[in-house]
């Protein structure tokens, strides 16, 4: 994987692996203009980066979701072209959080398929503490829908029980703050009729989501750079 500046360094087989679909797949997607063209490298060999994979991570999304080629086109197209693979990723994670609970059964194969890499008994075991998967007779009973986010924390340096409190700190603020905005939304639809509750719910749940998304990412990172730029103890007692 590349960093933001890095130069992108996965062929396109590596690509594939890693989104979960065929080369073909993404031969097509570059054909119709969803995916950006390869940078060339030595001998005209095709390097993709992570603009490319989180790119192909919000079209497969949109695909799930019933979207049409050509829905999936006009979707992109409406998007600012430079956007980095962290903005793509947030914003799949907001089109992600309306589309309905995808909860499956699916084979270790098809486990690492949708992962898009190799699975160990230790990643697994990772991802069932998560709440990511759930062992079953028939294999695991997966939530598709986190899978990618459970599959990214495998590679972050922290410890089991460090994630799993991070967990229980996002679910237990998240759904205060739902619970306050539902009420905040319910007073001012109590006098309407169904169709319109429906519909403002229609509107505001995305528009909910990327504020929640918006803020929490400027909070923690003004947080993060307050720690990141704190003395130390050490240099505090000299």
């Amino acid at each position: 994987m590349t960093t933001e500046t890095e130069q992108p360094t996965l062929t396109i087989d590596e690509l594939a692996a890693r989104a979960g679909v065929t080369v073909r797949t993404v031969r097509f997607y570059g054909t119709k203009g969803l995916l950006p063209p390869p940078v060339l490298g030595p001998r005209r060999v095709g390097h993709y980066g992570r603009e490319h994979l989180a790119r192909l991570a919000l079209i497969e999304e949109l695909r799930q979701q019933g979207m049409t080629l050509a829905g999936i086109e006009r979707h992109l197209r409406q998007l600012p072209p430079d956007l980095s693979a962290h903005d793509l990723a947030l914003h799949r994670a907001v089109v992600a959080s309306w589309a309905p609970d995808a909860v499956g059964t699916v084979t270790r194969e098809e486990l690492e398929r949708r992962a898009g890499r190799p699975l160990g008994e230790e990643d697994v075991e990772r991802l069932v503490a998560m709440g990511v998967v759930r062992p079953v007779e028939d294999g695991y009973e997966a939530d598709l829908g986190l899978l990618r986010l459970g599959v990214g924390l495998l590679d972050v340096p922290l410890s089991q029980e460090a994630i799993s409190a991070a967990r229980t700190v996002l679910v237990e603020h998240t759904r205060a703050a739902a619970r306050e905005l539902s009420q905040l939304f319910r007073g001012e639809v109590a006098e309407r009729d169904a169709r319109d509750v429906r519909s403002l719910s229609a509107h505001m749940h995305p528009l909910v989501v990327q504020a929640l998304l918006t803020a929490f990412q400027r909070s923690l990172k003004e947080e993060l750079g307050e720690w990141l730029t704190a003395p130390s103890e050490g240099s505090a007692a000299d």
